[in-house]
């Protein structure tokens, strides 16, 4: 049986693991940065006290501290009953054993659950989510988005998807999506129609390998790039 989830639960991931998993250069750190469907993760907390400028948005937000603390005691178990039992779908190079992958997930949830407060204050953290945005068009420089679009494949279909990377578009010159696999450690089964829907529309689409693996095969980045962005500014230092 492959690693299932009934719906999409909090599970938080750091800094480092953002970095790998979005190839992200010293420089690209410096830029607007829109975190979506972050959820529980510490890169928003980590990035701030490093002096980056980035805003989370996530529909868990609307939660208290307390709160979400709460939902990922109740989930936490269940992530890790099925990765146990679900081993063989992960690469346990970086990461050896799955009482370390549980230890390092608390760590960061634990980083953001104490950033949370004072970043909700500084407008860090916003309650919204994918396929409307409450942002104007070019709010950002880079929107990532980890472990939602394409992970839940089974829960969200090809047309969210086209309308979510649309908005993500609008509201960044430039998006990127990791992974390109759903649960189950399998190609999501919506990707080929949308990157061909998509680049149909004029969009520019690059699949990218990157330096992180962990889901077995899920080392590889969608980058998504509107009709009418100016390639200079997407890649601006």
């Amino acid at each position: 049986m492959a690693f299932h989830l009934d719906q999409v639960v909090p599970w938080g991931r750091s800094f480092a693991e953002y970095v790998a998993m979005f190839a992200l250069k010293p420089h690209e750190l410096g830029r607007r940065i829109l975190g979506c469907g972050d959820g529980p993760a510490s890169f928003n907390a980590e990035l701030t006290a490093h002096g980056g400028g980035v805003v989370s948005v996530d529909p868990l937000y609307r939660f208290t501290a307390r709160e979400i603390s709460s939902r990922i005691d109740d989930t936490f178990p269940l992530v890790i009953e099925q990765t146990r039992k679900n081993a063989d779908e992960f690469v346990w190079s970086h990461i050896r054993s799955v009482d370390e992958l549980g230890e390092m997930r608390l760590r960061a949830m634990r980083a953001f659950l104490a950033d949370y407060p004072e970043g909700q204050r500084e407008g860090r953290y916003i309650d919204a989510e994918l396929p409307c945005l409450p942002f104007a068009e070019r709010s950002f420089d880079l929107a990532l988005c980890s472990h939602f679009l394409f992970l839940y494949s089974a829960h969200f279909d090809a047309a969210f998807h086209l309308q979510s990377l649309r908005e993500l578009c609008r509201v960044a010159a430039e998006v990127r999506v990791f992974p390109l696999l759903e649960l189950g450690a399998v190609r999501s089964r919506h990707l080929d129609g949308v990157v061909a829907q998509l680049t149909t529309e004029g969009y520019r689409i690059a699949t990218v390998k990157v330096p992180y693996e962990f889901q077995r095969g899920g080392d590889e980045m969608l980058i998504v790039r509107s009709p009418d962005t100016d390639t200079r500014v997407a890649d601006r230092r």
